[in-house]
């Protein structure tokens, strides 16, 4: 959480644990301050009021964990260049010579990396500690205190960066355009960036403005990147691993067991590398075929600027990991004829970087199944390169060339086809449950992919789940702990699905009650599933019991709205009347519901609008057992009129069709209903098996 709600575990981890230094840090000199230490001085800082001193310790913090990393890639790299690993020899000893050389490099490293960063054993820091700083939590609380020293452009930064992780918390864009407000024109850095993935999306962008010199640029500027990022993500893998299936203490493994079980965690975290690098901060799987789009994108570029011999070499750099990619094989054979004459095409090799890296990956694929069918280590390889997964990048792959009779052979880019959708865009299927009544369609609502239903749940259901709401609901709870995510004049409250439970099972609420959050959660996803027809599995993308409540004395004159105008997978851009489905928006999300539990407060009218955020299109006054439901696009900008008197209460619900982006608190919370149901701890009483289709 946010500062304003409950703490991160990893920082209640670091108060409960660490010594604290009264809010301030400890002199810099000597070897290098442990990350975990300073941010637990930090957020003990803040929570004492002492926000420069907070500000100060966060700070240091991250500087200590990024120095860590760069002490540790030196000494790995100085360390590999200063003592090769020798072969093994043959018969009784032969083997000497290798651990020879593994003892040698070890104590090269460890001479290397004592004096700057001291015992390794100051820098073991908890794995809460580690989700924090993976996830950008210090940058939140970073975010507060630079906002409490009235350090605006600095804020803004903190709040950017946090984002970019979480964006899942859309709200927070309304921070950061407040900052553009009070502080005028602020850069928005993020301070975590990963330069090739930035320099990629840049050249994307180029690329498709047409501007090819340049898209050629950025790309070439990413493959270097990449490459380098690569290097030092294989050396990072060299580090400590964890052994899930034993605790090491007792772990009495023999030789060469023990070698193999460390060594095969290492060659998995360097296999997977691929997917580290093609992953954006705040995402659980990577952009499809990353690697390989660069050259794709590459080998086109490069035609249009009249480069037909590094066009070639870009093509044929591709073709190393999509060898039957009709596409692109027919370009290379037209650039292998236009250089016909000129030279030999056949001299024209793939590049060598793409060929090192894809023979070593495959032969680190082949020994992980090898340790899999021998050692009894479990692995299942992934598709790294998948062209046509569910998931494609924001851009189709640019390859296909086709020829036009007009004024001999002309080339004109066409976007490689996206793969067909698995559905149809229908609606008005069969609503599953006797009780629920259908109240409009798309049609009725002015819009596409919309339906509004009553009696999703009855009086008393929503009685029991209010009462729910006010035993497990935080201030900010699902927004990083801010209050009043959306608007200052309201006080937004939140849970999850997996808190209900988790209350329930500790005896803090009734378990029935909480018990009762998920089945109408599912519920809720079988009607939406089968009203709009689809014929591939709804997941949970996220789900969240919400209440927001007119701040006394604030309601006087409001302009504002309680959930300002947007759409749930794409950024919405209203001068442009476009919706970009690009990060930081939640481009997975397929569809939305609202599940509503009171209409006792005054306001709060959920509307669609027109892409112009203005032009109201359907109101919808909430009361409870209603429900909305709509497709996440463009095509269903929403928004929240403000609650002006009392409390709105609803359950908040989104899907995706794609379940490598499935709720992980979700699939937690299955895991526990099914202990819940073998332990006989409260078996659902609601009755959610579907009757038979109307």
């Amino acid at each position: 959480m946010a500062p304003g709600g409950s703490r991160p575990w990893g920082s209640l981890l670091l108060l409960l644990l660490l010594p604290a230094a009264g809010g301030g840090c400890a002199a810099e000199g000597g070897p290098l301050e442990p990350f975990d230490a300073l941010y637990a001085s930090g957020v003990e800082a803040y929570y004492g009021g002492d926000f420069a001193g907070a500000a100060r310790c966060l700070e240091r913090a991250l500087r200590s964990r990024r120095e860590l990393r760069a002490a540790r890639l030196r000494c790995r790299r100085s360390c590999r260049g200063q003592v090769r690993l020798e072969a093994p020899g043959p018969g009784a000893g032969g083997d000497l010579s290798f651990f020879g050389s593994v003892l040698r490099r070890a104590d090269c490293v460890r001479r290397c990396e004592e004096p700057r960063l001291g015992a390794a054993s100051r820098h073991r820091a908890a794995e809460e500690v580690r989700a924090d700083f993976q996830r950008r939590v210090p940058y939140s609380y970073l975010q507060r205190a630079y906002i409490q020293l009235n350090k605006l452009e600095e804020a803004a930064n903190a709040a950017h960066t946090f984002f970019m992780a979480n964006p899942e918390h859309m709200e927070i864009q309304q921070d950061i355009e407040n900052y553009k407000t009070t502080a005028g024109k602020v850069s928005l850095v993020d301070r975590e960036a990963r330069q090739h993935m930035e320099d990629y999306s840049a050249g994307v962008r180029h690329y498709d403005r047409e501007e090819y010199e340049l898209a050629i640029e950025f790309l070439e500027r990413a493959l270097k990147g990449y490459y380098t990022e690569d290097e030092d993500c294989q050396i990072m893998c060299e580090g400590p691993q964890r052994f899930e299936e034993h605790e090491y203490l007792d772990y009495k493994a023999g030789l060469y067991e023990a070698i193999a079980d460390h060594y095969m965690q290492v060659l998995a975290c360097k296999h997977d590398c691929v997917r580290e690098l093609a992953t954006r901060s705040g995402r659980i799987s990577p952009i499809e075929n990353f690697l390989p789009l660069h050259y794709d994108y590459l080998q086109f570029a490069y035609y249009r600027v009249g480069d037909y011999v590094k066009a070639l070499e870009c093509a044929k750099s591709y073709l190393l990991f999509h060898p039957d990619d009709e596409d692109v094989l027919e370009n290379a054979g037209y650039y292998e004829g236009l250089l016909e004459g000129a030279m030999d095409p056949d001299t024209i090799k793939p590049r060598k970087e793409a060929k090192t890296l894809l023979q070593r990956h495959k032969l680190e694929s082949h020994l992980l199944q090898v340790a899999a069918a021998g050692l009894g280590y479990a692995y299942t390889e992934p598709n790294y390169w998948n062209r046509y997964g569910a998931r494609q990048d924001e851009h189709s792959v640019p390859s296909s060339i086709s020829s036009e009779p007009e004024d001999g052979p002309r080339l004109s880019l066409t976007k490689k086809p996206m793969p067909k959708p698995d559905r149809e865009l229908k609606e008005g299927g069969p609503l599953l449950y006797n009780d629920v009544k259908f109240v409009y369609n798309s049609q009725q609502l002015n819009g596409t992919q919309r339906v509004l239903l009553d009696n999703v749940i009855s009086e008393e259901q929503c009685r029991e789940l209010h009462r729910v709401a006010s035993g497990i609901m935080l201030a900010g709870d699902g927004y990083r702990g801010k209050t009043s995510p959306h608007t200052p004049n309201e006080r937004f409250e939140g849970a999850t699905v997996l808190k209900a439970l988790k209350y329930g099972y500790e005896g803090r609420v009734p378990l029935k009650s909480a018990r009762l959050f998920y089945d109408i959660s599912e519920k809720a996803r079988r009607i939406v599933e089968s009203y709009f027809m689809l014929n591939s599995t709804l997941y949970f993308s996220y789900t969240h019991l919400v209440c927001r409540t007119a701040l006394s004395g604030q309601q006087e004159r409001r302009n504002d709205l309680s959930h300002p105008i947007h759409a749930d997978n794409c950024l919405l851009d209203p001068e442009a009347n476009e919706c970009w489905k690009e990060p930081p928006a939640y481009t997975f999300r397929d569809y939305s519901a609202l599940l509503y539990m009171n209409a006792d407060f005054e306001g709060g009218e959920f509307i669609f609008t027109e892409m112009d955020a203005k032009t109201v299109t359907a109101s919808i006054k909430p009361k409870c057992g209603r429900m909305i439901s709509f497709s996440s696009g463009g095509e269903n900008p929403h928004g929240v009129k403000a609650v002006t008197k009392g409390q709105r209460c609803a359950v908040a619900l989104w899907f995706t069709l794609d379940p490598l982006y499935r709720e992980l608190e979700r699939i937690q919370a299955d895991e526990v209903i099914t202990m819940l149901d073998q332990e006989h701890l409260g078996p659902s009483e609601m009755n959610i098996n579907p009757k038979d289709e109307l």
